[in-house]
């Protein structure tokens, strides 16, 4: 299981150093001045050089991509400082280092991201599991069919209903945003419940009806009518065979869909107000803030990588062959 995990770390290493150096190949070779874009409308000449000397844009393109992927390592020196690894660069419109910004709005968005995915896999899986059990009832009939109204919807549509709704009109609900844990965790809970749900509904239609398919399968396969020939419960088998069967998969999709988890969680953000990563990067295009933009992505990048590794481990758990294989 060790030599599992590092072979996943070290190919996940690779790839993010692949998207650091082609983003910002990207970003830097752009026909736009960067440091123009990061000074001020009252910016001289000689302001406007200095800056550019500052961002390092005086340099070679080589030197520029040695000395940005240097200073994730090692850290970068600039003119007000040295800036620690990692270092993602400085932004020139909010006056602080990249990493300080992202460290200060990562927590909101890790929450958001976390608490949601908790969120659509129980509310998808129980409703799955229920639907398979009552195969062709009329509860499995409603499921099915909110399962799929609910793929049918958007966060950006949803989300002023349910604050319209459960907020204004109802009184069920806080205004939603974040409050840190460490501060007020019951805040923190009725602030963000629901952002959770509205950002889970499409996730959970979709788990819903692929947990409903999984299950009757493993209920048709030949170990499971083996199991009941022996006299196991139908308790037992459901838990200990068809649902550890139906699992595996479960978590391929889950891995699959962290990215667009992330992407939920920038829509989210937006629609309630929540200061996250999301909300930075949509003020890092509006304002053209190019590091804070890369730094960003480099987090939601890493942040992704890191998911599918530990979602990894727990495929290799569920299922040995991944391990060996």
């Amino acid at each position: 299981m060790l030599r599992f995990l590092i072979r996943r770390a070290l190919g996940a290493i690779v790839i993010l150093f692949l998207l650091v150096l082609l983003t910002y190949l990207a970003v830097m070779t752009l026909p736009v001045d960067q440091a123009m874009l990061s000074c001020p409308k009252t910016c001289t000449p000689q302001q406007l050089e200095n800056l550019r000397h500052n961002m390092g844009l005086d340099k070679s393109m080589p030197e520029q991509v040695w000395t940005y992927m240097r200073g994730l390592v090692v850290g970068t020196q600039y003119s007000d400082g040295f800036c620690h690894a990692p270092c993602l660069g400085y932004s020139y419109g909010r006056n602080d280092y990249v990493w300080n910004i992202i460290v200060s709005n990562y927590p909101a968005t890790f929450v958001l991201a976390s608490g949601g995915a908790i969120c659509f896999l129980v509310i998808g899986v129980t409703l799955g599991m229920l639907s398979a059990w009552k195969q062709g009832s009329t509860f499995d009939k409603i499921a099915s069919s909110v399962s799929l109204l609910g793929q049918s919807t958007q966060i950006y549509f949803i989300a002023p209903l349910s604050i319209a709704l459960f907020v204004t009109t109802l009184h069920w609900m806080d205004k939603p945003g974040y409050t840190p844990f460490t501060e007020d965790p019951a805040a923190m809970f009725a602030g963000m419940l629901l952002p959770w749900l509205v950002m889970s509904v499409i996730f959970w239609s979709n788990y819903s009806r692929q947990v409903r398919s999984l299950m009757i399968e493993q209920l048709s396969e030949d170990h499971i009518r083996a199991a009941r020939a022996k006299g196991m419960s139908n308790r037992y088998v459901w838990w200990r065979y068809a649902l550890r069967g139906a699992m595996a998969p479960v978590i391929t999709i889950f891995g699959i869909d962290l990215g667009a988890v992330f992407s939920g969680a920038i829509i989210t953000e937006f629609s309630f107000g929540i200061h996250g990563l999301g909300m930075l990067a949509v003020r890092s295009v509006v304002t053209q803030d190019t590091m804070l933009e890369l730094g960003v992505l480099m987090i939601s990048a890493a942040s992704i990588l890191i998911f599918n590794i530990i979602i990894d481990a727990a495929y290799g758990l569920l299922d040995p062959r991944v391990r060996i294989g």
